[in-house]
């Protein structure tokens, strides 16, 4: 798959989720196969302000390539200026957020809500193109609700107004994470333009990626919410898809290790204050499906150190084995 110039060896992305896909976890996904990155959402304005947050959110690894910045806002020429800026980092693409359905980002008329309006959107994306050298990509919804369907059209629009690739998830936004995907627009959208399109919703499996392919025709795939706790899910995939050979799920030691080192990576990166309590949403993660998980949530939702982690999860190892299922 190519974006622009950009050639992309290993299609299976990682969805950027704010709150989630800070640098730290990034880092990992990259290790355990992932081919494709994205920063968290980023706003046009708080990079206008200087915002530090903002700021900090622009930080990537050179390990990350292919990395793009994922830019969200509703203004043509303060997005263009702020994707000028960011071209400067040593990031591969520009990423568009058209598909957040967050309440505090749709009532300003930004993520999926620009999808109700059509001309906005070909003139974001033209004013964008003609200010920056390196690739836009463009991440969209099925339509903002169901009697709002409107993926194509808008798909066509991008693509006319010089993107060099575009993500599709197929829910509407009124659906936020509900319900099932519908992967027929992701075909439908497919069919109708000739960039590279990426298919998003519903990827729990690396048999579920080489279904979405098979049926959507889609030239890539792009993995959120199975992506937590289990990183692993990109080299299972990946493999999969170039072999048919499926990996085996890791094991409950693996799964600590990289638990325990992803929350130390945190801490490090973000400070122990910060970091153990972003650790602690990662560990309930990590620790789905296990058996007598009850108990050992509670404790982790008290947390205070990674000493404490750390006694915690070498505990709860030490009797899995010898615990009633």
């Amino acid at each position: 798959m190519k974006i622009g110039e950009l050639t992309i060896r290993n299609p299976v992305a990682l969805a950027p989720m704010a709150g989630i896909t800070d640098l730290p976890f990034r880092l990992l996904c990259k290790e355990m196969g992932c081919g494709l990155l994205y920063t968290e959402m980023i706003s046009a304005k708080g990079l206008l302000y200087e915002n530090e947050k903002t700021q900090f959110l622009l930080e990537v690894d050179q390990v990350e390539h292919p990395i793009g910045v994922q830019l969200f806002g509703s203004d043509p020429d303060i997005l263009a200026d702020m994707a000028q800026k960011v071209e400067q980092y040593p990031i591969d693409f520009i990423d568009l957020n058209m598909g957040c359905p967050a309440p505090k980002i749709t009532k300003n008329g930004e993520g999926s809500a620009l999808m109700l309006n059509p001309t906005l959107v070909g003139k974001i994306v033209g004013t964008i193109t003609k200010k920056i050298q390196k690739p836009l990509t463009v991440k969209i919804r099925k339509g903002f609700d169901q009697g709002n369907v409107n993926a194509v059209e808008v798909a066509k629009i991008i693509e006319q107004n010089g993107a060099s690739a575009l993500t599709i998830h197929g829910r509407t936004r009124s659906q936020f994470y509900s319900g099932r995907a519908d992967w027929d627009i992701i075909r439908q959208v497919k069919e109708a333009i000739h960039i590279p399109v990426i298919g998003n919703g519903d990827i729990e499996k690396p048999e579920d990626a080489k279904r979405m392919i098979e049926e959507t025709h889609c030239d890539g795939v792009m993995i959120g919410r199975a992506a937590q706790g289990n990183p692993w899910i990109f080299n299972r995939t990946s493999h999969y898809l170039k072999t048919g050979e499926l990996l085996p799920e890791p094991t409950i030691e693996e799964k600590i290790a990289v638990a325990l080192r992803h929350s130390k990576a945190l801490m490090m990166y973000k400070g122990e204050y910060q970091g153990i309590r972003e650790a602690r949403k990662h560990m309930i993660w990590y620790t789905k499906g296990l058996k007598n998980t009850s108990a050992l949530r509670q404790r982790i939702n008290h947390i205070e150190s990674y000493e404490e982690l750390e006694n915690i999860m070498f505990e709860y190892l030490n009797n899995y084995s010898i615990s009633p299922i």
